[in-house]
């Protein structure tokens, strides 16, 4: 197949070019881009929004984010929780009934997930255990929580943990890597656990389906979000390895729920799944945050969009290119621009410290388009205007259409 209709089929799979919703967005269609999504990935940089909030404006404009927190972070009787935080394209929330599909992974998680976590598990060998405790008699808590209940002043990991935790932090961290915690709640975004099996729904907990069914369940949740992927492609998305990716992608080509194919210009074959559409255009504007599930993986971005994206957040400023964080632009099916966004929320301001066009764009209609998806951010942000710097090719034609 072309390149172009690829491209086509990975935008659809992504949730891209359909209608957006005419009414306010409920709670059921936030959860509908998990449908295409299958995850959100999570992280802490908040310069503009948090990340696992915008994939899913890029794809059905405004909506209340109190919706996705519900979704993630609450529970009723009548409004059961549907997302939860693991480790499945990093750190990500992903539908409840999913989780058990990383079993085999809080197995290999079972002593730490890095050299630095066990490392601490083994200098407390009993912390994990009052931890437990801890959670298991007061609820849901927060780290500090369950460190002030253990009357505990434990010390800070080093340097190389990166966040200079402490060692119940850490305990806590590795105890959720698990599967022992989960988490059932946030508030300012500080995560708040509690026992796995008393947040998640029985039958969700007990289930542990083998790990070449579990990887094969995922490659096959992979190859829906992608449409069309190479293997590299489809074990990135969950983190997999190619020992566990190769043979799961020969179960679904014997099953008939893959076809290879190749792409022109691609190097490596193509795995099509045989239910993507291959809409015939793509059309609409959208905002790509560094963090969504179409672009995460660069070396895709880069063989689908001929797009070259790094994320620039630890290069020292002098050295950054486009900027601390950095915005791809798609319009019409193509990444046509990129810009530097920063919510200053003290002064209502959605600041654009630097805009840039791609090779071979028309300056003034990428303007005009991006000028009105930075509009509608800054209203869905609750910022009242938006500020263009003087960084970058496109501003000035920015600063104008925006004017």
């Amino acid at each position: 197949m072309s390149l172009a209709a690829a491209r086509r089929i990975a935008l659809a799979a992504q949730g891209f070019g359909a209608a957006r919703p005419s009414a306010p967005p409920t709670r059921r269609t936030v959860l509908k881009v998990l449908d295409s999504t299958r995850l959100l990935q999570l992280d802490s940089v908040s310069a503009v929004v948090r990340a696992h909030y915008a994939p899913v404006f890029s794809r059905i404009g405004p909506y209340d984010r109190a919706l996705l927190d519900g979704a993630a972070w609450g529970h009723s009787a009548r409004r059961p929780r549907q997302l939860i935080e693991y480790w499945a394209h990093e750190a990500a929330l992903l539908p409840v009934a999913d989780w058990p599909l990383m079993r085999w992974r809080m197995v290999q998680y079972r002593h730490g997930r890095w050299n630095g976590m066990r490392q601490v598990l083994e200098r407390n060998p009993a912390l994990a255990d009052d931890v437990l405790g801890v959670v298991k008699e007061y609820g849901p808590s927060t780290a500090g929580e369950i460190e002030r209940h253990l009357e505990l002043d434990r010390p800070r990991a080093k340097d190389n943990w990166g966040w200079n935790y402490s060692d119940t932090k850490v305990v806590c961290e590795a105890l959720f890597a698990a599967g022992e915690l989960t988490v059932p709640r946030r508030v300012g975004f500080q995560r708040h656990y509690d026992l796995a099996a008393a947040v998640l729904p029985a039958d969700v907990v007990t289930r542990e389906p083998e790990e070449a069914d579990a990887i094969r369940e995922l490659v096959r949740r992979a190859a829906r979000a992608h449409g069309v992927g190479t293997e590299t492609d489809l074990r990135d998305y969950y983190r997999l390895s190619r020992r566990q990716t190769e043979p799961a992608i020969a179960d679904l080509l014997d099953a008939g729920e893959l076809e290879q194919v190749s792409v022109a210009g691609w190097d490596k074959p193509a795995y099509l799944h045989t239910e993507a559409r291959t809409p015939r255009r793509v059309t609409g504007a959208a905002l790509l945050c560094p963090f969504d599930p179409l672009i995460f993986f660069r070396d895709r971005t880069e063989r689908l969009f001929d797009f070259h994206y790094r994320i620039e957040i630890y290069t020292p400023e002098h050295k950054r290119v486009h900027g601390y964080y950095v915005f791809p632009f798609l319009l019409d099916g193509e990444l046509v621009a990129r810009v530097d966004l920063r919510a200053d929320r003290a002064s209502g301001r959605l600041l654009v410290p630097g805009a840039f066009t791609e090779p071979g764009r028309d300056a003034v209609l990428v303007a005009r388009a991006l000028a009105g998806a930075l509009r509608e951010m800054a209203d869905w942000l609750e910022l009242e205007t938006v500020e263009v710097g003087e960084k970058g090719d496109l501003a000035p034609v920015l600063r104008r259409e925006i004017a």
